[in-house]
């Protein structure tokens, strides 16, 4: 999605200068959000406001299950979810304004970890995860409230390698840039599982690793929500000045 340049004359008093005329591309990044068990898309919308006024159509959208379609959450499996995101990637890849070679996929938590899922089916350029949650791969078309909690959090407080858990695998066939955030005081999603998920972007083209200070897994005090919106936009608002100028810097680590 380089912008395209074109070499033009200016007439100055009756003299020619030379000119470069740059424009932007016809098409632009799409972004889409992914938000967590529990959530809605109502936390999304201020960010996609933001990103949106960097050059990109955004996207939020309810998973089954939550806010107007609530009544379904006994029944809501992965399986569903995944073809929720399935659904509004191709929904957001088809906008006429969208180049669908610049995707980004923003996820949080169980958001997150679908997002990983979702990068194995379709192309996916950037990869944002905020506090990913991980799960084994059996059971996956149990309702997912049906899940053993305290399985899972003995899960999450293991360290696992690619070739144990599909997510972790996607995360190892990832070739684009990824923004992994995590919460210190995060009840739900240890250290442990960062570092999983980290070690497992073994590929990525760039990766940069924030801890959030003092901050609780769904970011209840408002200034670390407000941090973490910083965060995002300025890794987003880098990607995607890199992408338009077709400057990446190779395999480029940052950890903070």
């Amino acid at each position: 999605m380089s912008a395209s340049s074109q070499s033009i004359d200016i007439l100055v008093d009756d003299q020619h200068i030379a000119g470069t005329l740059v424009t932007p591309p016809d098409q632009v990044p799409g972004v889409l959000f992914v938000h967590g068990w529990g959530g809605s898309q109502q936390r999304d919308l201020a960010r996609a406001r933001g990103i949106a006024a960097l050059g990109c159509v955004c996207l939020t959208f309810d998973l089954r299950g939550h806010e107007r379609n609530i009544e379904a959450q006994e029944r809501v499996s992965r399986e569903h979810n995944l073809a929720d995101i399935l659904a509004a990637y191709d929904l957001l890849a088809a906008h006429e304004a969208v180049d669908p070679a610049c995707i980004a996929v923003i996820g949080t938590s169980y958001g997150g970890y679908l997002a990983t899922l979702l990068s194995m089916r379709r192309p996916v350029r950037w990869l944002a995860l905020r506090v990913p949650a991980l799960y084994w791969d059996e059971q996956w078309q149990l309702p997912k409230r049906q899940l053993d909690v305290a399985r899972l959090a003995v899960y999450r407080r293991t360290p696992l390698r690619a070739e144990d858990n599909l997510a972790l695998r996607a995360c190892s066939d990832f070739h684009g840039d990824v923004l992994l955030v995590e919460s210190e005081h995060d009840d739900f999603v240890p250290h442990t599982t960062l570092m999983s998920y980290r070690n497992a972007f073994d590929k990525a083209h760039s990766l940069t690793h924030r801890i959030m200070a003092g901050a609780d897994h769904g970011l209840s005090d408002d200034r670390h929500q407000q941090a973490y919106t910083r965060i995002l936009i300025d890794w987003v608002s880098e990607m995607v000045a890199g992408a338009r100028v077709g400057d990446y810097p190779h395999h480029l680590v940052r950890y903070s």
